[in-house]
């Protein structure tokens, strides 16, 4: 009868455990793999959907860009503008506000959070009201704005100029000329179809 020894009976009794052990560290591996996958995957998607929310521009960084017809931004919107780097906001009122999507502390790229209603900056944690104003630092002021030009029915933004604030106020917002009025005994002249004759009054 064939003996067995000892110190091989433990080894053989321990190899079992010792495979399940490396089977759940394995697991553990593939299973932080796949974790760290999905994450950079969303990471992309969330820059890929920001890249096509993004409105094109007329016109080149450090000039006028046209961003679009004012009827193009009802009031209440934010639209970003990631090759002017620039978001412009229409408030309830009706006034617009172009804010640079720089980061006052250290240049980081701010976006927007809609579910807190903020802008935020990802490198430090700064945080924005809608017109800019800092509400947690370290920023040291408010976001930038730039200028903006309401010619006709058409919104412009002057990138030439980076408008640093100490303050936000109501004098930071452009406003759409109002329509003209008539003035007063002034009429209209009547508009004659073609073709048809009116006879002229003495």
């Amino acid at each position: 009868m064939e003996q067995i020894n000892p110190a091989q009976a433990g080894r053989s009794a321990e190899q079992p455990a010792h495979e399940e052990a490396g089977l759940t560290r394995r697991d553990f591996f593939v299973l932080s793999w796949r974790v760290l996958t999905a994450f950079a995957a969303g990471q992309a998607a969330c820059l890929g959907l920001r890249f096509l929310a993004s409105r094109p521009v007329e016109g080149d960084f450090g000039g006028v860009i046209i961003l679009g017809l004012l009827t193009d931004f009802p009031p209440g919107t934010i639209t970003p503008f990631d090759q002017a780097r620039l978001f412009l906001l229409r408030f309830a009122d009706g006034g617009f506000l172009a804010l640079h999507s720089k980061c006052p502390h250290l240049a980081c790229v701010v976006g927007w959070d809609e579910a807190r209603n903020r802008f935020s900056c990802p490198c430090h944690g700064s945080e924005f009201e809608r017109d800019g104003a800092v509400i947690t630092p370290p920023a040291p002021r408010p976001l930038d704005r730039f200028p903006v030009l309401i010619e006709g029915d058409r919104v412009k933004v002057d990138t030439r100029q980076v408008l640093r604030r100490t303050t936000t106020g109501p004098e930071d917002l452009v406003y759409a000329p109002a329509p003209e009025e008539p003035q007063p005994g002034s009429t209209r002249p009547e508009r004659v179809p073609p073709g048809v004759h009116r006879p002229e009054r003495d």
